[in-house]
């Protein structure tokens, strides 16, 4: 349900969506090259794109979690800004999908989730 009525979704509703996000927490153990490529390519995302990046990962082990954002948006930042968008919404649903299954579940707050949003970053 919660993805259907997403695709009915306007751009202003998508633009607001993605105006809450950020980007995902890296493990505290990652190195700070990896969080000085990943602000320095997200700074480019975000001046081309206008938004913040999003990714769903639910699905990736905490010690992939710097790669898989990295590879991400740089391999999104090539794509036409429609084609970013709808990319963005599709990640918009997978993030809704998994924080709503979490919830379901009784397992906590969004902010045990991976992409839970944060201050800052």
């Amino acid at each position: 349900a919660a993805d259907e009525a997403a695709y009915d979704l306007s751009p202003a509703d998508i633009s607001e969506a993605l105006s809450h996000e950020c980007l995902p927490r890296l493990p505290e153990d990652t190195y700070s090259a990896a969080h000085m490529a990943l602000d320095a390519a997200h700074a480019a995302y975000e001046a081309r794109f206008g938004h913040v990046f999003v990714i769903y990962l639910g699905d990736t082990a905490p010690s992939e979690t710097a790669d898989r954002v990295l590879e991400a948006i740089r391999s999104r930042s090539a794509n036409d800004p429609d084609e970013e968008r709808a990319i963005a919404a599709d990640e918009l649903r997978r993030l809704a999908r998994g924080r709503l299954g979490t919830y379901l579940r009784g397992a906590g707050s969004c902010t045990t989730s991976p992409n839970a949003p944060t201050s800052g970053r």
